[in-house]
């Protein structure tokens, strides 16, 4: 009886998520237990090394400003960030919480705190030779990575994991640690080394990034000599941030349930999809996709919405786009592509898609940057189209929304994507997104109802998908009940943070 409860259990986990009992209810004794509940006095620390208010490189700065905001609703939660440029510009003030000593090669640091706004508690780690410099969080603005990151971010990791020894501030110790890639990674091993027993959870939003270094450098960092190791922190010969974060996390959750399940196999788990196989296995490999927050709420919401004003509202933004990027008016469907201009992101298949969209009455705007090359592939290709494709290299938040918000579609052909949330944006702003079936695009876009999903990451793939969203676009009751379904889709935090809550509740369990 007990084994026949456990098997319904974990085939019903396994259909909600593809990953048994991780979030689900459990079997104790033959009976079914729901799970445990988060208190609202457990204290959580949020690491990370970009959060949108003040720098950001990417998806995770958008996450690192919405989860904990909404986890304030659960639970007692601070965000642990680097005290950059950019943070103490916008904070000249803050209290200093303590002067902590350094460690190895680690330089002293001391803990900042202040309020946001709304509330939310922000720890800045004060250490201004690692992070009063410009540039994104990881290197400089032309490019490519700052020499000593190894050091910037075990500094972080340690910080992190003095926080929750209580060294850094004798008033406020968490419960549980939520990490995020591979910047924080090292926190859940300096806590193993420090003999802490605080659970940890760390989220992998991108595999392909695991912060390696030569082993020579772990002196330096503070590591111990023996976690350079199979059962540690050693990846093939190397020292590996985001492999610690795994092995010696509680809980490894990554950004969407498809995404999960890819890394565990070797065509994307990136040479760990060993270690991740076993914590799948293990019940400790959870896939959550990312939500977007309420700003990302059109005024108009397609089914709640007469069509003429959905059609009216799209067109104004449509034709404000045209104006701003020189492109001639037109009454074909308008393309974009909003991404960094990189491999990953499939750039050179939209290049190739582009003529059949141009040949078919279509126009296409660009909005991004990244690999040089791919850069100046997008700039020819503009300038052999000059009344079809217009190009801004660059990125600009607001005019990104503008353009989300007057195309038809939205070209996202991504070779691997763990989560991606332009597909959410562009759904909720009326474009419909046309992407390779992969990761969290599979479990956020409706092939043929909020978009469109093709199987195979060549040209001739992306193009087939654009050609059936030509042919939609040209019936207009195919297209209109599309874009009104797409628009009336939620991608809001509910969910996931209720499932984050669940899995900080279980780990403090065990």
């Amino acid at each position: 009886m007990a084994e026949a409860l456990k098997q319904a259990v974990v085939e019903a986990a396994s259909t909600t998520s593809g990953h048994a009992l991780t979030y689900a209810a459990v079997v104790k004794d033959g009976t079914l237990e729901e799970p445990p509940s988060l208190a609202s006095t457990t204290k959580l620390l949020f690491v990370t090394s970009e959060m949108g208010d003040f720098i950001k490189a990417g998806g995770l700065g958008e996450v690192s400003s919405a989860l904990p905001r909404q986890l304030r609703k659960l639970c007692d939660v601070r965000v642990l960030i680097p005290g950059y440029r950019a943070v103490r510009a916008a904070r000249p003030q803050m209290d200093v919480v303590s002067r902590m000593p350094g460690t190895a090669e680690l330089p002293p640091w001391s803990l900042g705190r202040f309020a946001m706004a709304d509330g939310l508690t922000v720890y800045a780690v004060l250490c201004d030779e690692l992070y009063d410099r410009p540039g994104s969080p990881y290197g400089p603005f032309g490019g490519g990575d700052f020499h000593d990151n190894d050091i910037r971010f075990a500094r972080l990791s340690l910080a992190a994991a003095e926080i929750a020894a209580g060294e850094a501030d004798p008033n406020w110790k968490p419960d549980v640690l939520h990490v995020n890639d591979w910047p924080s990674g090292l926190a859940p091993g300096y806590l193993s080394w420090k003999g802490l027993s605080t659970p940890s959870i760390i989220t992998i939003h991108n595999l392909a990034y695991q912060g390696l270094y030569e082993p020579s450098r772990m002196g330096a960092l503070g590591i111990p000599d023996g976690a350079f190791s199979v059962d540690g922190a050693e990846f093939h010969g190397r020292l590996s941030f985001l492999k610690a974060g795994i092995f010696y996390g509680s809980h490894v959750t990554t950004v969407s349930e498809t995404y999960a399940r890819e890394i565990t196999t070797p065509e994307h788990g990136c040479g760990l999809e060993g270690l991740l196989k076993l914590r799948h296995d293990e019940g400790r490999l959870t896939g959550i996709v990312n939500g977007i927050d309420d700003s990302w709420n059109a005024p108009l919401s397609g089914e709640a919405s007469p069509a003429r004003l959905v059609r009216q509202w799209k067109r104004q933004h449509a034709a404000a786009i045209r104006k701003s990027f020189a492109l001639p008016a037109s009454n074909g469907p308008l393309f974009s592509i909003i991404s960094r201009l990189v491999h990953q992101k499939g750039i050179d298949l939209s290049i190739e898609a582009a003529e059949t969209i141009i040949a078919q009455g279509g126009q296409l705007v660009v909005k991004g940057r990244g690999d040089p090359r791919l850069e100046e592939a997008i700039q020819k290709l503009a300038q052999r189209h000059p009344d079809s494709v217009a190009a801004r290299i660059g990125f600009d938040d607001a005019e990104a929304r503008r353009l989300f918000a007057a195309s038809d579609f939205l070209l996202m052909p991504s070779r691997f994507e763990p989560c991606g949330l332009s597909q959410m944006y562009a759904q909720r702003f009326g474009a419909l997104p046309i992407a390779y079936r992969t990761g969290g695009l599979v479990d956020t876009i409706e092939d043929g109802r909020s978009g469109f999903l093709f199987s195979s990451p060549t040209g001739p793939g992306l193009t087939g998908a654009v050609t059936r969203a030509l042919t939609a676009f040209r019936s207009r009751a195919a297209f209109k009940r599309m874009r009104d379904h797409a628009m009336s889709k939620r991608f809001d935090w509910t969910n996931p943070t209720s499932r984050y809550a669940a899995l900080y509740a279980r780990a403090l369990a065990a």
